[in-house]
């Protein structure tokens, strides 16, 4: 047999050149939610439901109107009839009235007419043994805070009190619609970028998608990669070894098996083949025909019996053999049947260096996996974080890269029952009890929560949009954290992102640079066929509607706000006025889809949002105007890289919307 000769050794970079080369990806398919950890997204998930799908209170307590609440304190309680409790798990089975409270526990369905809860430790129940009646300046007190006063211009006796005693409960505190009430959308709102492309499913993620419901997952296929050991001499481990014959065990196989396992792929062992050309070249077939990569161990040197680049050549196309690395120098890189091949040397140490090396970088690749870091990383605080509660302290924590490529390290926290918290963070800050505040640029040391964890390339925050949704999508590893506008702006002025999206008219501007924009209508979403006919803003106001808002910190809140001051002054008449005479006006919900989501399930009329919302669930929809949408950058971010392809992605949305 013609012995080979290693003449022309490749350069390590050549080496890598011919690797990627080859395709070694595994397609794409559908996993189940519990075999979905550690795999890739190949696709965005947007959340299609509320999470909580729910109002439900956030503490043991009792529901009730807030507005019966205002002005109560411990010397001047407002009392209340209970008519019942709801407990988690049941549906509630009463309507509240006027002067009632429901007796509720954490996590249970807020009631009908109740829009408030209060702590059990801000109130007292009464007991009918020991306690009167409320007397009647009590309870004319009581009728002053809601500002109802009696229609017969009376003063109620005693006598006219039914439900007293042990079925009344003393409020020692005033509270405001919406407090202590967790709102339906809270943690994760229906139609919210959910999880984007690209990201590897986590345990913390596996959590997130099981809040939405979702049991299947679009991933990027693992690639197969088929281990061959070549060589007479092997025996596979728990077989009878013959040193005299020179066998020894096969460490190859399970070595290399195992670095394609943690590299992501998925390891498929073959039969041993022996040195003779034809049972070689047919396990190498078999293979072949299987998998997306086949990883020989063995036979690549130059000795007169190492004929496997015999078999690639003939069989295949050889791209390289022999590499200038130590060990390692005898590597061949190919192709066979379609699948890509690579020759790893005999010896398991010069076989783990060469695959550790070239190898398990491209199936990591393929398998759309980071390269993976140290499990800690060493950052500064982008702001200053206060804590003086004297208890250890697991602060989750986000990271992101400043000008200069240093980690900035942030804290993420959205509430104790948010799931949403730990899919946001990349890892965890210890603070000591006797910390009372981390200073802006202090450094710090984060446990990430794996080793493979890496910052986002680019980090926004600010207004929810559809459009922006998609934008991110052509970024390679964003995170977007949809805090609303004005809380953007304010986290922009922190120094913490590198962007903020800010929709609608802002109170405070910021010393930012504008990437770009563009422009969305926005108005009422109503019933398909709008059977309520409504026209404009005046319905609202002057019909009997149920409205749902957005929450405060939306830009298209602050667009209708402005629309209601308008139509105040064309009125003559005060803001106030008509944002009272809005039935819901004051209770808003997160992310652009979960008010309309409310109209789809009857529990409104009409909802704020958006054309593109309304369209993309089959509703009706009233223009109140358009409303400009701006990216601003970080000023000291201008430079970075991820920042720059943003910008060109919003020139060409433009150039795209100018051609419409």
């Amino acid at each position: 047999m013609e012995r080979k000769e290693f003449r022309d050794l490749a350069s390590p970079a050549e080496a890598r050149e011919a690797i990627d080369s080859l395709s070694l990806e595994g397609g794409i398919e559908r996993v189940s939610l519990e075999d979905a950890r550690g795999r890739v997204l190949v696709a965005r998930l947007d959340a299609e439901l509320d999470v909580p799908g729910f109002d439900r209170a956030s503490l043991d307590g009792y529901a009730l109107r807030a507005r019966e609440t205002f002005g109560a304190d411990e010397a001047d309680p407002a009392r209340l009839e209970i008519v019942g409790a709801v407990h988690a798990g049941e549906k509630p089975d009463v309507e509240l009235e006027e002067g009632q409270a429901v007796e509720i526990s954490t996590g249970a369905v807020m009631p009908d007419g109740a829009d408030a809860m209060v702590p059990v430790e801000r109130t007292d129940r009464v007991d009918n043994m020991s306690t009167e009646r409320a007397s009647s300046a009590e309870r004319s007190s009581a009728n002053s805070r809601a500002g109802e006063p009696r229609n017969d211009g009376e003063t109620a006796s005693t006598d006219e009190t039914d439900g007293g005693g042990a079925n009344d409960v003393l409020i020692r505190t005033s509270v405001a619609p919406g407090d202590n009430v967790m709102f339906a959308g809270a943690d994760v709102a229906a139609g919210e970028r959910a999880l984007g492309p690209g990201t590897r499913i986590t345990p913390r993620d596996v959590g997130l998608l099981s809040a939405l419901g979702i049991d299947e997952v679009p991933v990027r296929g693992r690639p197969a990669v088929g281990i061959v050991s070549t060589g007479d001499e092997l025996v596979r481990p728990g077989g009878d070894l013959e040193s005299d014959r020179g066998e020894i065990y096969d460490v190859n196989s399970y070595t290399i098996a195992a670095g394609v396992e943690d590299a992501g792929g998925e390891a498929v062992l073959y039969p041993h083949a022996g040195d003779e050309q034809a049972e070689m070249e047919r396990v190498l077939r078999e293979a072949a025909d299987e998998c997306d990569l086949v990883l020989s161990s063995g036979s690549t040197s130059a000795s007169a019996v190492d004929v496997i680049y015999r078999v690639i050549e003939e069989q295949g196309e050889l791209l390289l053999h022999g590499v200038s690395v130590k060990p390692g120098k005898p590597m061949l890189v190919g192709r066979l049947q379609g699948s890509a091949y690579i020759g790893l040397p005999g010896y398991p140490v010069s076989a783990m260096m060469v695959f550790r090396t070239f190898v398990a970088p491209a199936i990591r690749e393929a398998a759309g996996l980071p390269e993976p870091k140290a499990a800690t990383v060493s950052g500064r605080m982008a702001r200053q974080e206060r804590y003086g509660e004297g208890r250890l302290r697991l602060m989750p924590v986000g990271l992101v890269q400043d000008a200069d490529d240093d980690p900035l390290v942030y804290p993420v926290d959205k509430g104790s029952g948010a799931t949403t918290s730990l899919a946001e963070a990349d890892g965890v800050v210890e603070v000591g009890p006797e910390t009372d505040y981390l200073e802006a640029g202090e450094p710090v040391t984060v446990q990430l929560f794996s080793p493979d964890v890496r910052p986002p390339t680019l980090l926004g925050v600010g207004e929810d949009d559809p459009t922006l949704n998609r934008l991110l999508d052509s970024l390679e590893n964003p995170r977007y954290l949809s805090v609303g506008s004005r809380p953007g702006l304010r986290r922009l002025r922190e120094g913490v992102p590198d962007v903020a999206v800010v929709a609608g008219p802002t109170d405070h501007e910021s010393e930012a640079d504008e990437l770009g924009g563009w422009r969305r209508e926005w108005g009422l979403i109503v019933r398909p066929g709008n059977p309520a006919e409504v026209e404009d803003l005046a319905d609202l106001v002057d019909r009997d509607l149920r409205f749902v808002n957005r929450t405060t910190d939306s830009g298209l809140r602050s667009s209708l706000e402005a629309a209601v001051d308008d139509l105040a002054e064309e009125r003559g008449v005060a803001p106030h006025d008509l944002r009272e005479a809005i039935d819901g006006f004051d209770l808003g919900l997160r992310a652009h889809e979960s008010p309309a989501r409310k109209v789809i399930a009857g529990d409104a009329d009409v909802a704020l949002g958006l054309r593109e919302t309304a369209e993309r669930l089959d509703l009706a929809f009233v223009s109140l105007g358009e409303q400009p949408v701006r990216v601003l950058a970080n000023p000291d971010r201008t430079g970075k890289a991820s920042v720059r392809e943003l910008e060109a992605l919003l020139a060409s949305e433009t150039r795209t919307d100018a051609e419409r």
